[in-house]
């Protein structure tokens, strides 16, 4: 893999395990350990759409103290006495306010064949928006061994579930999701992770080969 492809492939790893981490509660942490960065450092390898909206990002949890943003995070995402944007793909996918649906036992047989599990200790479910975002981050590290490693049966397999997930589920319900979060959003955080994340799995599908 040359240098350059090397370099893209990484930066694609990075963002989405940072945009994962931003779906689940809001955290000091996110400021202490420079998450935003780390994302900003990533995307500029990527696009410069993705680095402004990484940048503008991170001023905007800067921008709000930690309550507000806890306080969105339910309402957007948990409730009471439901959420204004349910970041489940079932419930996008099905158009029924209802989770664990078909969709839901389909991605569960691709998390089974990557080798990848759900944490108990998260107490999500399988489909959350945090817990996709997860498996395209290991279906793109896995991705991205096999071309360094030259290794093309695992190339073809990997390509096939990374097409599979992302055309089944995550690249099907993302921009309705962020749609959604936009439209509800009271902080500019979560407006812009919204605008990110769909920017970033658009460009995903971009990757893809014509069915």
């Amino acid at each position: 893999m040359p240098d350059q492809d090397l370099e893209q492939a990484t930066a694609r790893e990075d963002l989405c395990r940072f945009l994962a981490a931003c779906h689940y509660e809001p955290d000091a942490a996110f400021a202490e350990e420079k998450v935003f960065d780390s994302m900003a450092a990533a995307a500029q390898r990527l696009d410069p759409q993705l680095e402004a909206g990484a940048r503008r990002l991170g001023e905007a949890f800067a921008a709000h103290d930690l309550h507000a943003l806890l306080v969105d995070y339910t309402r957007l995402f948990m409730g009471p006495p439901s959420p204004l944007a349910a970041p489940y793909g079932s419930i996008w996918l099905s158009g029924e306010n209802a989770v664990m649906q078909e969709s839901t036992v389909a991605l569960q047989g691709l998390y089974g064949e990557a080798g990848f599990e759900v944490d108990e200790e998260l107490g999500e479910m399988p489909d959350h928006v945090a817990v996709e975002l997860e498996f395209l981050y290991l279906l793109t590290f896995k991705q991205n061994e096999a071309r360094r490693a030259g290794e093309e049966v695992a190339i073809a397999a990997w390509d096939q579930l990374h097409d599979l997930f992302l055309r089944g589920h995550l690249g099907a319900w993302i921009a309705p999701f962020t749609q959604a979060v936009q439209a509800q959003a009271q902080t500019a955080f979560y407006r812009e992770l919204a605008a990110l994340s769909a920017r970033f799995v658009q460009m995903e599908m971009e990757r893809l080969p014509r069915p």
